[in-house]
Formats: structure tokens, C-alpha cells, sequence
């Protein structure tokens, strides 16, 4: 014998809805429950954090009761990896980390061109500061190869070897190689100084790995 299953039937259904609409109208939720994370380690200027599940790759967040910036690189499926821009023995673990809604970027200024400025576009050297309402991101798609210029114009680096032999064009990319004190950044800083003199191009130098005691901040 088959039992006959019950059918339940549920009267008002609208009358209910709209009661419970009602009631939870009254609560107060946080709005920022998923905008906060903790950090769970740090190690090696990276924090591991879980808890920002609607964080985007390569946005700004601040880290800790001090707001030190970081920026989100590793997405994964409950931590992300945050980048820290500052003194990371100032955090730890259960700090919170809370999302910026912004993409990293850097203040944006001719104003900029013969100062030295730090990762966050920070002048670190001791002229005055730059106001500007312009940014760029830091991570930006680059241009392809179908819509640049050709090169069609020279590129004069100042030394003669280089010139004679070595024909180098605006906009190309070109690799020095050599060992340890031999000479490259030397050749590039002689570029830089020669477009100042008769060139016309505007020269950004990356100084990567390098220590401030090496870098001239006057």
C-alpha cells in the first residue's frame, strides 16, 4: 500500500511576505560586514587576509588601526594577498583590513618630472610637495602593436661607441647587459643627461632594489 502524501497549502502567502518585509525593515544590518577583513599572517612585507570576498586585484586597501596602504595581488578562494606598502612589523595578527572601492594609483603631474617620488608617487626628496587632482593606475593595459607609431625617429644617447655603432629609435626597447660594475647604469644616467642637453624626450629613471642612501634626494 502507498501512503497518500499530505499536501500542504499555504494560505496568504502575499499577507506574510509583506509582515515579514515589515519586520526585518526595522533591523539594522552593517553595510560594511563584507568590506572588512582580518589579517590572518604576515610575512615578508605580505599579509594574508581572508574575509574581503568582494575585493578586486590590484585595489587599495588599508591595513591595521594605523590605515598603512597595501595592495591586493592574490586572489584566492577565502584569502587574498596584500602587498605592503610600509613598516609591516606594525601589524598583526586579527588587525583589520579595509577596502578603499579603488583601483591602486598615483598622483599624476608635469610638475613631477625632476623629483624623486616612491611606489605610491610620495615625494620622498626634499623640494616641496606637488597638488594634483590627476591620477593614473598603476597597473594599465599597454597599448598595442598594431596601433603604435613605427619608429622613424633616432635616438641620440650621448656616447659616441654607442651612437656609431649601435643605431637606437624613439620608442625603442633596447637591453643593457653586463656584469656587476661595468658600466650600465652609467650609460643610461648619460642618456638621460644628453636628452636634457639636445634631446627632447622626457626620461623616467626606476631605481629597483635600491637603497635611499643611494639615491640623491636633494
Amino acid at each position: 500500500m502507498v501512503k497518500k502524501q499530505k499536501v500542504i497549502k499555504i494560505k496568504n502567502t502575499n499577507k506574510k511576505f509583506k509582515s515579514l518585509k515589515k519586520l526585518f525593515s526595522k533591523k539594522k544590518f552593517l553595510k560594511s560586514t563584507k568590506d572588512v577583513g582580518k589579517i590572518i599572517s604576515v610575512k615578508d612585507g605580505v599579509a594574508k587576509v581572508s574575509g574581503l570576498f568582494k575585493v578586486l586585484s590590484g585595489e587599495m586597501v588599508h591595513l591595521g588601526a594605523l590605515k598603512i596602504k597595501g595592495m591586493v595581488l592574490s586572489l584566492q578562494y577565502t584569502t587574498v594577498s596584500v602587498v605592503i606598502f610600509g613598516n609591516d612589523t606594525l601589524l598583526k595578527q586579527g588587525d583589520l583590513v579595509y577596502r578603499t572601492f579603488l583601483i591602486m594609483n598615483i598622483p599624476l603631474s608635469i610638475k613631477l618630472f625632476g623629483r624623486v617620488i616612491d611606489a605610491l608617487g610620495n615625494i620622498i626628496d626634499a623640494g616641496s610637495k606637488v597638488v594634483t587632482k590627476l591620477s593614473r593606475k598603476v597597473d594599465t593595459k599597454a597599448v598595442g602593436i598594431i596601433p603604435r607609431q613605427s619608429v622613424r625617429e633616432p635616438m641620440q644617447t650621448g656616447v659616441n661607441a654607442i651612437d656609431a655603432i649601435t643605431p637606437i629609435g624613439c620608442g625603442q626597447r633596447e637591453l643593457i647587459i653586463g656584469d656587476r660594475q661595468t658600466g650600465k647604469t652609467t650609460i643610461a644616467i648619460d642618456t638621460i643627461l644628453s636628452q636634457k642637453q639636445s634631446g627632447y624626450l622626457y626620461c623616467i629613471y626606476v631605481a629597483i632594489g635600491q637603497k635611499k642612501n643611494q639615491l640623491s634626494l636633494k
